[in-house]
């Protein structure tokens, strides 16, 4: 009779307590290689907010002693007409540019995406506006809405229209800016619209076609319903951009008189929530308030993303 020999049982083995370690010390020259992102990210990054947050509860001139001031510049920051003036303009100029702008891009995507001939090149000059300077636009703008020797004024001269001072009055300000803004960024909005609609399955359209459906039967129940997800991107990235204006109306309202260049043109009309918040820290040295102030522009840049979103996503439903 065969004797079955049986092994003893295996003894689990306990981790090694330097194990870790090696691990670390493996792969230290992997860390090593993207430590550089973080550190500078923490230094230009993470650093400022934090300290702006921290500087936001104090007041300071940038140059003496920080003196505590809790949340009193908060608290002037909500009864700041001012601030309020420059909130009512950046929000009238981002609706007069965002609105035309979207509308603008996506029929421009949708001609691109049915071009035959010369595709690449009309991108390319879709796109330009976007890659150039901001400054040599604004200039170039002031010229062009300039109230004695302006393209638009000799235009409406020429069909017994009086000529209008757009850098002079509220109105004409917040239409010139918004004119500029949406010159600037219609041709990058239409890439990425033209990019969602390549996307589109083009058999759906063919199916529509066989159905009887016109091109805007077949753009409201096939285009705009598949191309939400790029609207909303569209749209969310819009907010944050034209909230933010600083450079356009900073340009085209400066003058050579004592005021400001962050003033905002005549009445602070085109003055914007950035073109404030610079006034309040480098104009009047009052850097915790302008803390203050950067926070209260981050907060309206968030809750209005968040209602685009919202009703983005509402409408898709």
């Amino acid at each position: 009779m065969a004797v079955i020999e049986q092994s003893p049982p295996a003894v689990a083995q306990r981790p090694s307590p330097t194990g870790p370690k090696k691990g670390w010390r493996k792969y230290w020259h992997l860390y090593a290689a993207i430590s550089p992102f973080y550190l500078i990210f923490l230094g230009f990054g993470l650093f400022p907010v934090g300290f702006s947050l921290y500087l936001s509860f104090h007041r300071w001139d940038g140059l003496g002693s920080m003196e505590w001031a809790g949340l009193s510049q908060y608290q002037y920051l909500l009864s700041d007409s001012d601030f309020w003036n420059s909130i009512g303009n950046t929000i009238i100029i981002w609706a007069l540019a965002t609105l035309p702008m979207i509308f603008l891009a996506m029929i421009t995507a949708v001609m691109l995406n049915s071009a035959v001939r010369f595709k690449n090149l009309y991108r390319f000059a879709y796109f330009l506006p976007n890659v150039t300077s901001v400054v040599a636009i604004a200039i170039v703008f002031g010229s062009i809405f300039s109230t004695n020797f302006g393209m638009v004024n000799a235009i409406l001269n020429a069909v017994g229209i009086d000529q209008i001072a757009w850098l002079n009055t509220p109105w004409g300000i917040k239409v010139t800016i918004a004119a500029l803004m949406t010159w600037q960024w219609t041709g990058y909005n239409a890439i990425i619209f033209l990019a969602g609609l390549q996307t589109v399955p083009s058999e759906l359209y063919e199916a529509a076609r066989m159905d009887g459906a016109g091109p805007v039967q077949t753009f409201f129940k096939i285009t705009l319903p598949l191309l939400r997800p790029t609207l909303l991107f569209v749209l969310v990235v819009s907010t944050v951009t034209g909230l933010q204006s600083f450079s356009e109306p900073q340009v085209l309202l400066q003058t050579s008189s004592n005021d400001s260049t962050f003033a905002g043109g005549p009445g602070h009309s085109g003055q914007t929530m950035v073109l404030y918040f610079f006034q309040q820290t480098f104009d009047n040295n009052d850097f915790g308030y302008g803390a203050a102030v950067a926070w209260g522009i981050f907060l309206v840049v968030v809750l209005f993303s968040i209602i685009n979103w919202r009703l983005v996503q509402r409408r898709g439903d």
